[in-house]
């Protein structure tokens, strides 16, 4: 049997190594389009490569992906996260878990995982050609003809890991032969606030910021970074990736309200502040912070409230209380635009689920084609979920059902 797996990235290795090894006797070969492999395992997790995450429900797992949740998890049932750490540490690979949960290899680099792909596919004598891109594929009767520089190559299997692509026409060769596409938009990316004082605090973070798209239903909480272009961190990312379509249909123009104490509730944070005014009447605004805000934060807050930093608590006014509370838990920023990171950037869009049987990954409208990775319209949140996505859509795919 002849495979073709086409592709050079995270989820053409983890699929040839596994069907190499489900299928000793065939004969895998990767192909390439640039003369790099393995780009994104290289700067994952800044160069430290986020594996996957140690979150233990797979139902609380699933929910890390705004599309393909529903897919994903019936197919952690056959392999998750854990199944994730068993083969890489199975094969020598030991991976630890961070606090927030995210994995990475001991040894702290992504080198770790690159060499180790390499090395594997090397000793199960998988090939590899570099600056073949597969221009089309063709179905004769059970088998697939793949046409590159100029030959057409015939395999018994095809297993497309090619990845996201930012435009609708790097998904045409797969349009071309009946699969339904999403259209790809950026899944994961900061807001630009400009003109705004608020950048003048860049550096600053809060542990647990609730952000909502006004006009919508979408709301995250999360770590809250200050940039000098606007807002980022975990909050802003989940944020971008569950609004991805929504927030592109608006062209990036759009207002967010941010409760910086994570607490949406007026009421309490007033009770709160009045506990605060009850214990500290002579002391002044600035030294007392709710929250445990950041000074410059918190002198931020006070301004944008029209406070004297100097005023003692105790003289605080009922409307002045009322717009302070209101600044700490709906203040209202208005972001024109986005900014994404090559390193993290995701495209939500792909090929749709309808195309495919979601229990073996084979298209539904090429037999012997399968698919797996990015190139799928799934998509996760940052913390080691799309690599997840990459090892159980590869892992399915690779068992050539």
């Amino acid at each position: 049997m002849k495979t073709a797996i086409i592709g050079g990235g995270a989820a053409a290795f983890f699929t040839a190594i596994n069907t190499k090894e489900n299928f000793p006797n065939s004969e895998v070969v990767i192909f390439e389009k640039t003369n790099k492999l393995l780009s994104k395992v290289l700067i994952s997790g800044g160069g430290r490569c986020n594996l996957t995450n140690s979150e233990t429900s797979i139902s609380t797992f699933s929910k890390h992906y705004p599309r393909g949740e529903k897919q994903l998890k019936k197919l952690f049932r056959t392999f998750n996260n854990q199944d994730t750490k068993n083969w890489f540490e199975i094969r020598g690979v030991e991976l630890v878990a961070e606090q927030d949960g995210r994995m990475f290899p001991k040894s702290n680099t992504s080198q770790t995982i690159y060499d180790f792909f390499l090395h594997e596919s090397e000793k199960l004598g998988i090939k590899i050609k570099l600056k073949s891109g597969v221009n089309s594929i063709k179905q004769v009767g059970e088998k697939i003809i793949l046409e590159l520089n100029g030959q057409n190559l015939l395999f018994d299997k095809v297993i497309a890991c090619t990845g996201g692509s930012p435009k609708l026409e790097g998904f045409n060769w797969i349009k071309n032969l009946g699969h339904k596409i999403e259209n790809p938009v950026p899944s994961l990316f900061t807001f630009n606030i400009p003109n705004e004082k608020i950048t003048k605090l860049m550096g600053i973070s809060v542990p647990n910021a609730l952000i909502s798209i006004e006009g919508t239903k979408l709301k995250k909480s999360g770590p809250l970074l200050i940039t000098h272009w606007g807002m980022s961190g975990p909050a802003v990312l989940k944020l971008s990736s569950f609004g991805a379509r929504l927030l592109s249909d608006k062209k990036y123009n759009f207002n967010i309200s941010v409760s910086w104490c994570g607490e949406s509730n007026f009421e309490n944070i007033k009770d709160e502040v009045q506990s605060i005014i009850m214990e500290n009447n002579q002391k002044k605004l600035f030294n007392i912070r709710p929250f445990n805000f950041p000074k410059r934060l918190w002198s931020y807050l006070l301004e944008r409230s029209d406070l004297s930093e100097e005023k003692p608590w105790g003289e605080l006014g009922k409307k002045q209380l009322n717009k302070l509370v209101q600044i700490i838990c709906n203040d209202i920023y208005s972001v024109k635009g986005k900014t994404t990171f090559k390193e993290e950037f995701v495209t939500c869009g792909g090929i749709s689920s309808e195309s495919i049987n979601i229990k073996t990954m084979e298209s539904k409208h090429i037999k012997n084609l399968y698919f797996a990775g990015e190139i799928l319209d799934i998509d996760g949140v940052t913390g080691g979920f799309n690599f997840q996505a990459a090892w159980t859509t590869a892992f399915i795919a690779s068992k050539l059902n």
